[in-house]
């Protein structure tokens, strides 16, 4: 419990170090937000209505605090209609106490709810995301174990190549190079698009989903982590079969089966889990240009297209959700390491 308490409290410091962070970046770099409701027409009062209900009227550091607040889950707002929503802790005529989730405003673009836009935009990305990683972790352990079964030999040196130069090669170049092959060239024979998204639309404006838009995009997306992983189970399995103990169950006759899959691989995948954490968190951030390429929507081409737009709410509570999912993938893959081997836990 400790050690839960521990980690719990690191991630909170690190979501608000990057709250603070995406804060004082973004503020600075679009310091009038509010010019994309307006237009040439529009008049000065207009405009300091729309800077007093946006609380762009504020100095930089009242604005900040003011941004905290909305991000904690227990927050402090002057009593008035319209208060995000919550379980009201203390309420007087002037102030209120509440317990909520963390309130990421509205998006200056659409009117909508930050955390409406990202709902439906994290659905593409995890999907994309899951689709890769379960194409890179499975035939990523299969090669890594086929690898150090087969050391030496052209098997393992032919992979150990073409996982290196997978290694080597951006997922943005691979998502070009994969679209242009089999979405144009071979499109007839492959019957993939160019571009194209999990859910599409039908005659009668209906969504359907398209899993064949989901192929080369996950494809491009999982290289780099396959080849990541393909590398370290080969080299974790090589480190355990070396072991005292292994040597020790091979004496004592048992299969080879039992040795490798029941004995080695599950020491082994200690280092590969870290590392498919890891990538999964990194393919939910780094998925934007993928998503670009594809014009697959997700959380990517939403955080694009608010960038263009100068959205802060949006680009902000993109970043954050990015952030929060890192940190509770870590709490999750320290909790996994625990059960594999308890002697971590001491």
């Amino acid at each position: 419990m400790k050690r839960l308490w521990n980690k719990l409290a690191y991630g909170i410091f690190i979501l608000i170090s990057v709250a603070t962070v995406v804060f004082w970046l973004f503020s600075s770099s679009f310091p009038n937000p509010e010019d994309i409701l307006v237009s040439d027409r529009t008049d000065s009062k207009t405009i300091e209505a729309i800077k007093k209900e946006l609380q762009l009227d504020q100095p930089k550091w009242r604005q900040y605090v003011l941004f905290m607040n909305d991000l904690s889950p227990i927050s402090i707002y002057a009593t008035r209609a319209g208060l995000p929503k919550g379980v009201s802790l203390y309420r007087s005529e002037s102030r209120t106490l509440l317990l909520k989730f963390p309130y990421l405003r509205h998006s200056f673009k659409t009117g909508r709810k930050t955390t409406s836009l990202l709902a439906d935009a994290y659905v593409g990305t995890l999907v994309l995301a899951i689709a890769a990683m379960c194409f890179a972790a499975t035939f990523g352990i299969i090669f890594g174990v086929i690898m150090a079964l087969k050391r030496g030999s052209w098997i393992d040196q032919g992979l150990l190549t073409i996982s290196t130069l997978g290694i080597s090669v951006p997922s943005f170049f691979s998502a070009i190079l994969l679209s242009w092959l089999f979405g144009y060239v071979l499109a007839e024979t492959t019957g993939f698009n160019v571009v194209g998204s999990l859910f599409e639309l039908d005659a009668e404006g209906k969504r359907y989903p398209e899993w064949k838009n989901l192929i080369l995009p996950a494809f491009a997306l999982g290289v780099r982590p396959l080849s990541v992983i393909t590398q370290l189970t080969r080299n974790a399995m090589l480190d355990t079969l070396g072991k005292d103990y292994i040597r020790t169950a091979k004496a004592k006759g048992l299969g080879s089966y039992r040795i490798v899959f029941r004995h080695a691989l599950k020491t082994a995948l200690n280092p590969v889990i870290t590392s498919i954490s890891g990538w999964f968190a990194s393919l939910l951030a780094g998925a934007f240009f993928v998503e670009y390429i594809f014009s697959w929507k997700g959380v990517g081409s939403l955080s694009i297209q608010a960038l263009e737009n100068s959205d802060l709410p949006v680009i902000m509570g993109s970043v954050l959700s990015v952030a929060a999912i890192f940190i509770a993938l870590n709490m999750i893959v320290d909790w996994v390491y625990t059960l594999l081997d308890p002697r971590t836990a001491e």
